[in-house]
């Protein structure tokens, strides 16, 4: 089987999780493969995520390895055996890859959490605010470049839409919910929507009002999204280079404190559905 020649996120996350298995017991990949019947080259692709690896092999592997935590097993299996083409491969050779990966995570997520301090959060976002954004912060893109990430963000709604939503909750700031990325018309119908979200129950969303003291956390903004154990969490992150993917523990770590240290600045869900509800009077 020739490799990959563009794996996605969940294919090189599974690669990297068995190398980490790998390392953790203490064995070269030379070794493991000539307990396999195999060669260091195709350990390496495996690891790499440029090319799979059954459900056998992931729990021969395993085995190995002596991990013996059965949910991560099961979960790196669920990884190994998923043949899922969701809508985003049509985006495939168009878009960055970051959208379709971020797309893909998310469907399989356990549940969401996001903090955002400059715009809505993009699961909130009207096609109207996310094609200001996008024409905005992109003055090269033609037309149809701004339509297609705006058809894009639309999409990933999804997750949060469907039978059994993924379960969301974001941490807003006031000054992204203020800032008029449009026109008056525009805002409103944007936090109108974000007030019909959170009455269907499809997101849970907590608002940093401007006065608040001690709030330090204008760089917290970043999107994480868990997985079916928590070591194959993942969160993202924008970069000077563009966003980026991070899957190592103790980053992920350090962005569960930052999440739970954000919360305590953030009003509750009910005084900041009343939040939202005052800003869109006012632009009535």
């Amino acid at each position: 089987m020739a490799p990959r020649s563009q794996p996605t996120a969940r294919q090189v996350r599974l690669g990297a999780e068995l190398r980490r298995l790998r390392e953790a017991a203490g064995l070269k990949a030379r070794e493991v493969a000539e307990l396999l019947n195999s060669t260091s080259a195709q350990m390496s692709v495996v690891e790499a995520g440029l090319a799979g690896a059954s459900e056998e092999r992931v729990r021969r592997l395993a085995a190995v390895y002596g991990c013996t935590d059965e949910a991560l097993i099961e979960a790196l299996v669920a990884i190994a055996v998923d043949r899922t083409r969701g809508w985003w491969e049509q985006y495939r050779g168009v878009l960055d890859p970051v959208f379709l990966d971020t797309a893909e995570i998310e469907y399989h997520a356990a549940y969401l959490r996001e903090v955002v301090t400059y715009y809505v959060p993009g699961l909130l976002q009207t096609a109207d605010y996310a094609r200001a954004v996008f024409a905005y912060t992109n003055p090269g893109h033609s037309e149809e470049d701004v339509a297609l990430r705006v058809e894009h963000r639309m999409k990933r709604k999804a997750v949060i839409e469907r039978d059994t939503p993924v379960p969301y909750e974001t941490i807003v700031h006031e000054f992204a919910l203020r800032v008029h990325v449009s026109d008056r018309r525009a805002s409103l119908a944007q936090l109108r929507f974000i007030l019909d979200k959170i009455d269907a129950g499809q997101a849970v969303v907590r608002v940093i009002p401007v006065e608040r003291e001690g709030f330090a956390g204008a760089g917290a903004s970043m999107l994480y999204i868990g997985g079916p154990v928590r070591q194959l969490d993942t969160a993202l992150r924008d970069a000077p280079t563009g966003a980026r993917h991070i899957d190592a523990q103790p980053q992920l770590e350090h962005l569960r404190t930052l999440f739970r240290r954000v919360q305590t600045a953030a009003l509750d869900p009910v005084a900041s559905r009343d939040f939202i509800h005052r800003l869109s009077k006012e632009l009535s």
